[in-house]
């Protein structure tokens, strides 16, 4: 194949990836937006408003694993494409749910695709392009996903104030329809190295049980049955590991945690970083909203900062992490978010806006520093044959780190505040069960670094 041919082909496919790497956090944050609008139509709770974004998470952390070893036996595109095909029809029932039940199912579904998008997305990007140009490459998919989280919200508001919330779904479906094309059109190989080895169906099982219940289970804490869960999930996953440790085909190859420095360490620092700074975004809008008598829409415009920075910088952080030790830019990344939490753990009703912008800044540069590089460190570690699992094992780390902080934050507020609505006269406990989360998530952060440069004794 000639030269030209080649960088089309990389050109395509990376167009491909990040539109598909784009829509399913775009849905994601937009449809937070229009929680209240949904509750409203279909006259919901909030448990059951809850499970709109959660059903969605936790489809995909059950899949993720699996689909990325599927992709490796029967081939990347396959699974890539019908990942799309999923996720765009089940995109369009749900513009279209009776109910909130319905609703809530039909995003199973989509999670479902966005498992097996996600799960071979960074694998076939690994696939197309050589290692001295890969993470500029892996870079701009990451941006794409932080564009997706970033203009969520404001498209989000916008369509669902226009035309309800219905239309959020709509303006997605041609997107995932572009992807399609797109990749039927320019995707040639189907990178399936592992082709004729068996699928682990038992560990699947197993593995989905067990992250269910973990999952699930930390969402109900501090109940008992939320405890109860947690610790099965967590003996789950322990007989999940014996398990998988003596098969010859596993669903997930525990030996890479084992005998891989760099991607054991890499993943353990992703999901670190993962639990110590997704629920930031939400801390900090209740803070605005509530403490500061911000609106959404203002808030909104001063939260954008930290995913617009990351969408900016991700490419260029990809790059650097293809000429300077990955590992060692990462660490950096994750010292700088552990010195922003440190900062904003004194928060109070009296922080001037003028301190918290520039904490947003320092995470927007820190996140786009640790991102980029983490992903590259990963999946230049493994050998081809491995490229879906480890993109599905960065996926499911990102999945079960965003449920773990958010499990954290509202832990502390059912500690602090009780299972009450935010009033002037609980602000003061308020104030307080947010910079213990931040504290929390500054120690573990710093923790985080260790681990991330724990790695750093390989090239990659």
């Amino acid at each position: 194949m000639d030269e030209p041919s080649t960088k089309s082909i990389q050109r395509a496919t990376l167009i491909v990836a990040s539109t598909a790497s784009f829509i399913t956090p775009f849905i994601g944050a937009s449809i937070n937006i229009a929680l209240p609008s949904i509750g409203k139509e279909f006259s919901a709770n909030a448990l059951l408003l809850s499970w709109v974004a959660t059903s969605f998470l936790l489809s995909s952390a059950i899949f993720l694993v699996p689909f990325g070893r599927i992709a490796d036996i029967y081939g990347r595109k396959k699974i890539f494409n019908l990942g799309i095909i999923i996720y765009t029809i089940f995109t369009f029932f749900s513009a279209y749910a009776p109910d909130i039940k319905i609703l809530i199912l039909l995003r199973i579904f989509q999670g479902m695709g966005g498992a097996m998008i996600f799960g071979t997305g960074m694998a076939i990007i690994t696939s197309v392009f050589p290692r001295e140009s890969r993470g500029k490459a892996l870079g701009i998919v990451v941006s794409a996903v932080y564009a997706g989280l970033t203009l969520g919200p404001f498209i989000g508001g916008v369509l669902t104030k226009n035309y309800g919330w219905h239309s959020i779904f709509i303006f997605t479906i041609p997107f995932g329809l572009l992807a399609l094309i797109l990749s039927f059109i320019f995707l040639k190989d189907d990178w399936a190295e592992a082709k004729g080895e068996k699928f682990d169906w038992k560990g699947s099982l197993l593995y989905a049980v067990s992250i269910t219940s973990l999952i699930y289970g930390f969402s109900q804490l501090p109940g008992l049955i939320g405890g109860i869960l947690t610790i099965l999930g967590v003996l789950g996953l322990w007989l999940f590991i014996s398990f998988e440790k003596h098969l010859d085909f596993p669903v997930l190859n525990i030996r890479l945690f084992q005998n891989n420095q760099v991607f054991a360490f890499s993943n353990y620092a992703a999901l670190i970083n993962y639990s110590a700074t997704f629920a930031i975004g939400f801390l900090l809008s209740l803070y605005l909203q509530y403490i500061k008598g911000l609106n959404p829409q203002e808030a909104g415009q001063i939260l954008v900062i930290q995913p617009l920075l990351m969408a900016v910088f991700s490419p260029i952080t990809g790059k650097l992490s293809d000429k300077i030790n990955a590992g060692k830019v990462a660490s950096i990344g994750m010292a700088m978010i552990s010195a922003g939490l440190v900062i904003i753990s004194f928060i109070n009703s009296q922080t001037s806006l003028r301190m918290i912008v520039p904490v947003l800044i320092l995470f927007g540069i820190g996140l786009a520093l640790f991102s980029s590089p983490n992903t590259n460190a990963i999946m230049g570690s493994v050998e081809k044959k491995y490229y879906g699992i480890a993109s599905g094992t960065i996926g499911t780390m990102r999945l079960v780190g965003q449920m773990a902080s958010m499990g954290i934050a509202m832990l502390l507020f059912s500690l602090f505040i009780g299972k009450v609505e935010i009033n002037p006269s609980n602000f003061n406990a308020f104030i307080l069960s947010i910079r213990t989360a931040f504290i929390i998530f500054a120690v573990l952060c710093f923790v985080g670094v260790f681990f991330s440069l724990a790695r750093n004794n390989s090239k990659k």
